[in-house]
């Protein structure tokens, strides 16, 4: 995953590729108890990797079975039946919750990877980060014309990296039908859009007051 993207800082504000909420979810998430377990064991580490950046730490969710079950069940009951043919993992922890979500829908799995890291012949998307650029590769062939594709990542920040990987899809020829993120920033609550494609995310990112 992309820089930016792993990481918030203690302060508001964010990329301005959001557009307007595409509509609320009908409570859901003060339906479903399995969200407060997920948010619990999500750790927030102050001034990490250098002051100023509050990280959101999931490993913690890896490390409890029950909850890390909870979170792929969340998805795989979102998109079970909606004609998914492939869930794409933006590197690196796209990488941990895609390939279980795939399995169990009968999806595909697509690796998104950074440059120089997928062998034989590839199709790139480049995108801007704070301080530089980067880019996300995909094996040519790996999607059909008008596949339905879903892209997953741990947590989406600014959108630039998920921005970037739904160009990449589509300009392959397949359908982006939605964005999917353990976590996100408040803004991407009640089912906001990135470039027009939908975005879900299970609790918001966690804070800590008082960061500075």
């Amino acid at each position: 995953m992309g820089e930016q993207e792993s990481r918030s800082s203690c302060e508001s504000g964010g990329g301005d590729d959001v557009v307007a909420p595409a509509g609320k979810e009908h409570g859901r998430a003060a339906a479903d108890p399995r969200l407060q377990g997920i948010s619990d064991a999500i750790r927030v580490v102050p001034h990490f990797p250098k002051p100023g950046i509050m990280f959101n730490d999931i490993t913690a969710v890896l490390l409890r079975p029950a909850v890390f079950k909870d979170a792929v069940d969340m998805f795989v009951e979102r998109y079970r039946g909606m004609g998914i043919a492939a869930v794409a993992g933006i590197e690196a922890r796209g990488f941990i919750f895609g390939p279980a979500i795939a399995l169990a829908i009968g999806a595909k799995f697509i690796p998104l990877r950074k440059p120089g890291k997928l062998p034989g012949e590839v199709i790139s998307e480049s995108y801007v980060l704070e301080y530089g650029t980067d880019c996300l590769e995909m094996h040519l062939g790996a999607v059909e014309q008008g596949e339905r594709v879903v892209v997953v990542d741990d947590l989406v920040a600014t959108g630039g990296t998920l921005s970037a990987a739904i160009r990449l899809i589509e300009r392959a020829g397949a359908d982006v039908v939605e964005c999917a993120c353990l976590i996100g920033l408040p803004k991407f609550k009640d089912f906001y859009k990135l470039d027009g494609k939908p975005v879900y995310i299970l609790p918001e990112e966690r804070k800590i007051h008082g960061c500075f």
